[in-house]
């Protein structure tokens, strides 16, 4: 499958620039060949916390319709990263993923807050997991600080996703951190990661380095430091090869875990 990883540089407060940016790049991901897209977090705003009242999707209308109509005249599956919006003045980081027909198969609030950048002040968080099918395909999406929490993602491979999209705003100083959470993430889970980070001017300090990881833990594919449009042929087939040489998923000791899941 060919799959475009789009590193946005994402213009603080700036919705319109930001969605003209978006369709730029799905549609010259549509024209390389990419049968699926990925954006990455917050992508409409930016961490523009403080204005989200004005700036915020209510309910998420605008960029549903962004997304399906674009989905349905290319043929493509749009992971939409996320972006922030408004419910019942209630403001949430919220994923949006959109079948090549248009339908709507996913809908995914982040569930873990990031207080560093004070996210549990101006956001509420979601409560639901988001497995959801593309064609064939079994995924999964969670948002940026999620893969820190690897019992939240080990319930979605449970749930049958053999693929973990991960979208991002992670900053510079962590990027390491980033890298290896993605590896740990996808050998653990024998599954494929593909994790798409934003870029930023030098003030915002975000850097990229989007991967594309495999079930075994290799790497595939990593982006540059700058704004890039990657369209990258992923085959996407051998997660059950991996998942029997090391029955990781049969060897498991639920009875044993239940405990520490306080």
């Amino acid at each position: 499958m060919k799959i475009g990883c789009i590193q946005l540089n994402v213009a603080f407060g700036d919705v319109e620039k930001n969605f003209k940016r978006a369709e730029q790049f799905i549609r010259e991901s549509a024209s390389k060949g990419a049968k699926l897209v990925v954006l990455p977090e917050m992508w409409n705003t930016g961490y523009a916390l403080k204005k989200l009242n004005e700036l915020a999707d209510d309910h998420g209308e605008r960029t549903k319709n962004f997304l399906q109509n674009l989905a349905t005249e290319l043929h493509i599956d749009i992971v939409g990263g996320s972006v922030a919006t408004k419910r019942d003045n209630y403001f949430y980081n919220t994923m949006y993923v959109v079948d090549k027909e248009g339908k709507l198969v996913g809908e995914y609030d982040k569930v873990h807050l990031f207080s560093l950048m004070d996210e549990h002040l101006h956001l509420s968080s979601g409560s639901e997991k988001n497995n959801f099918a593309l064609g064939d395909l079994q995924a999964a999406g969670v948002i940026c600080y999620d893969i820190r929490f690897p019992e939240w993602l080990r319930l979605h491979t449970l749930n049958g996703a053999k693929v973990l999209f991960v979208v991002a705003q992670w900053p510079t100083p962590r990027i390491d951190h980033w890298k290896l959470l993605l590896q740990a993430r996808a050998i653990e889970n024998q599954c494929f990661v593909i994790a798409v980070n934003r870029i930023s001017n030098k003030k915002e300090n975000f850097n990229g380095q989007s991967m594309i990881i495999g079930p075994w833990g290799e790497v595939l594919w990593t982006g540059n430091e700058d704004e890039e449009l990657a369209v990258i042929d992923v085959d996407l087939s051998n997660v059950d090869e991996v998942r029997g040489q090391i029955p990781v998923y049969d060897d498991r000791r639920p009875d044993l875990y239940k405990d520490i899941l306080v």
